[in-house]
């Protein structure tokens, strides 16, 4: 009997390069006929570059405000005081610059705006009743955490600490703009971190439980691609072309986020960023090696195929070698983890869906703990 299956694409339009920032973003303000425009920006990178207040500028009238409020791991206040920019402004499109945070914390408003809920943790728990969000967003990415390729977004609880996902149609980037020239602004480690996070959205989707030949062709063409670039830029932080073809690794490693079931390693990554303030991709760089050797038996074909990309006897003696390479930690004492963290770690994991849907199955916190103290 012929097994059954589906793929269902997200809402992003168009992928552009080769292009600087500023032109391309007044080309695709111009091109949806946008007049009410919000830049929506990291602290970090508004410190570091000139280039989201100069298409500000170069916007005029067009741009009604500027928002760089944003936090790691998106708090749910964070996305409240931006949804309420939203309303008050009559947004009509909104441009992202930076990584993760500020690209998740409009996936989030844009949600909240959708589903005409009250505040970002009415969210919690809640399947997408929506058609398409309001307004739009078109993401600059400097990182390459991949949350440009998504229509999902993590959110966080800071009273529980407990980090969840929130998914719907039209909420990910409509258009995703990339620039290697602005990445020379992001931290090495942060690049290389958010590089092997990218890595981690690879080698999920080939051994997720629900593989599909599109997201498993696409995965093992970015992790090779990946693998090979950010060596390059490691040693070689200047090369703009081994920078773009990162950018466009991450494209290609991100097919299967959201359309098939990740793993531990996200699952986990997610609890372990709430609790212990690790950054996204850090997270994969701690986790991603124990969670292959724990589902070993269970994922044994797809480790093969991504042993041979990374050119390793096996797949995680692959990643660690990557890791080695890159200068990034792989110990959870060396991210400064607490070992008084890792039961409200290991406990708060169950919840997370990924965490459910890991390929060899986890029942409870204890089995959380064998991956966390592997990792130790």
């Amino acid at each position: 009997m012929l097994g059954a299956g589906a793929y269902s694409f997200n809402g992003l339009a168009r992928v552009s390069w080769g292009e600087g920032a500023v032109a391309a973003v007044v080309e695709a303000v111009t091109r949806r006929g946008a007049r009410r425009v919000l830049i929506v920006a990291s602290p970090s990178l508004s410190r570091a570059s000139t280039v989201p207040r100069e298409a500000q500028a170069v916007l005029g009238d067009r741009c009604v405000g500027f928002f760089d409020a944003v936090q790691p791991h998106t708090p749910a206040p964070t996305v409240d005081a931006l949804v309420q920019v939203l309303k008050g402004e009559q947004v009509d499109l909104v441009v992202s610059f930076g990584g993760g945070s500020p690209i998740d914390t409009v996936k989030v408003a844009l949600a909240v705006l959708a589903s005409g809920a009250e505040r970002a943790l009415d969210l919690f728990g809640k399947s997408p009743n929506w058609a398409l969000p309001p307004v739009r967003q078109i993401a600059v990415p400097t990182t390459l955490s991949g949350a440009e390729f998504s229509d999902l977004a993590g959110l966080t609880d800071p009273q529980t600490q407990i980090k969840g996902g929130v998914a719907g149609p039209g909420i990910g980037p409509v258009e995703v703009i990339l620039d290697p020239h602005l990445t020379l602004h992001t931290p090495r480690d942060l690049w290389l971190s958010t590089g092997i996070r990218a890595v981690d959205h690879a080698v999920e989707t080939l051994c997720s439980i629900a593989p599909t030949p599109y997201t498993d062709a696409l995965a093992l063409a970015g992790l090779a691609q990946l693998v090979q670039s950010l060596r390059v830029t490691a040693g070689s932080p200047d090369d703009l072309e081994a920078r773009l073809r990162s950018q466009q690794a991450v494209w290609m490693a991100s097919a299967g986020l959201d359309r098939t079931p990740f793993g531990a390693s996200h699952g986990i990554g997610h609890q372990l960023g709430a609790v212990a303030g690790v950054p996204h991709g850090v997270c994969s760089c701690l986790l991603l090696p124990a969670v292959l050797d724990w589902n070993l038996a269970q994922t044994q074909p797809a480790q093969s195929r991504i042993a041979a990309a990374l050119a390793s006897t096996s797949a995680s003696e692959g990643v660690r070698a990557l890791l080695r390479d890159l200068g990034q930690p792989t110990r959870l004492r060396d991210a400064r983890v607490r070992q008084d963290q890792l039961d409200l770690i290991a406990r708060t994991s169950l919840q997370n869906r990924w965490v459910r849907t890991n390929p060899r199955p986890i029942a409870t916190a204890a089995d959380v703990r064998q991956i966390l103290d592997a990792a130790w």
